[in-house]
């Protein structure tokens, strides 16, 4: 009997193993030799990093071959995301402004005649308390309230874990896409080189870190100083290093502190130079738009694009294929490489002016673009 139970066993165990070795080969060994060498590659390349003479460095076919974040503004035409100096003389309305800006962004209803994208709003009113703001809401927006708008009356310096609190709220509302800091000098540390060009800097490149990583819009809130400038940029208090570390700034001033009418002088990195006359309504405080010296550039129709959104989602809503296909598809007489970047830098037009998507991936095969439109 003995035996037999062997003989058995041995049977069951060549049967299992003889039936699973396939399977363990097919996970194991598809692509093996490609896998190998991707492997070696990324080895390689740890290795180098770790060597104290490593610099990165991208070449130019390496950066024609990146497909960046469409980046979409908070307020179209008007604030897009990083880090704003938001300026003004003491008392000229700062803090109204920022309150309409808040509310705008937490509803998503569009500010004068320019688009907003709804997001979570975290303002920091550090120079209020929560009488002051429930009084300034009321007033300015009665009873319509959002629940995508929330305040903080104090907080810690920079220097002190400000940023951690950030990171704690924006882990627990993630969709947020403004946070409001009123003002500069309430976040930062008193000492003798508050005003030195590298104190500047350092604080401003602290929080626009923050922003980045994080992919929000951030608007700081500081003064001007009392000296006239033929550049009203000129007249932000401190050093240059306040704006040389911030995406843009905006200037709010009045020809005289009685008048209700006032002038937002804009400059940045993503848009170009505004200047927007706003006035004061007497009963709500609210700003209203009254005219703009600039007017949103607008690019003209790329005959390329028009017929991509044409042709291609004529029919369906997404496309797949290499970029030799799509210029098949398209009628085109343009050698897939420069088809494929002409795509790449204009991914941010195709998402804002059709709602394309374009992404294009490495495989081994080769590169593969998807193109896909919302609906």
């Amino acid at each position: 009997m003995e035996t037999k139970k062997e003989v058995i066993a041995n049977e069951v165990s060549t049967a299992i193993d003889t039936k699973q070795s396939p399977q363990c080969n097919n996970n194991i060994l598809p692509n093996s030799e490609e896998f190998i060498n991707d492997f070696e590659r990324m080895q390689r390349e740890m290795l180098k990093q770790l060597q104290p003479s490593y610099l990165k460095t991208i070449s130019m076919p390496e950066l024609y071959n990146q497909v960046f974040e469409v980046q979409t503004p908070l307020i179209e035409g008007l604030l897009y995301r990083g880090t704003y100096l938001f300026v003004g003389s003491p008392k000229v309305g700062k803090s109204f402004m920022m309150a309409q800006l808040a509310y705008h962004v937490s509803t998503g209803l569009p500010l004068w005649n320019y688009k907003v994208r709804k997001s979570t709003v975290l303002y920091f009113a550090l120079e209020d308390d929560y009488a002051r703001l429930q009084q300034r809401m009321f007033k300015m927006f009665g009873a319509e309230e959002t629940e995508d708008l929330y305040f903080a009356t104090e907080c810690k310096t920079v220097n002190d874990g400000l940023d951690e609190q950030i990171r704690g709220f924006l882990t627990e509302h993630p969709d947020t896409g403004l946070i409001i800091i009123d003002t500069l000098k309430k976040v930062r540390e008193v000492g003798g080189a508050e005003y030195s060009y590298a104190s500047d800097y350092d604080i401003v490149s602290r929080l626009k870190a923050l922003a980045d990583n994080y992919k929000v819009t951030m608007l700081i809130v500081h003064h001007t100083r009392k000296q006239k400038a033929d550049d009203v940029f000129d007249t932000i208090s401190g050093t240059n290093g306040l704006l040389g570390a911030a995406d843009g700034a905006f200037v709010l001033s009045k020809d005289k502190r009685t008048v209700g009418t006032a002038t937002l002088e804009v400059t940045g990195r993503d848009q170009e130079d505004m200047k927007i006359t706003l006035t004061k309504d007497k009963q709500t405080l609210v700003w209203n738009f009254e005219k703009s010296e600039t007017e949103i550039d607008i690019e003209p129709p790329d005959p390329l694009l028009e017929k991509l959104n044409e042709i291609i989602f004529s029919e369906s809503n997404q496309w797949d294929g290499t970029a030799s296909e799509l210029a098949i598809v398209l009628g085109e007489k343009i050698p897939p490489n420069v088809l494929s970047l002409r795509l790449s830098t204009n991914a941010n037009r195709l998402y804002k002016d059709y709602g394309i998507r374009y992404q294009n991936s490495r495989t081994h095969s080769g590169r593969k673009v998807t193109l896909s439109k919302e609906v």
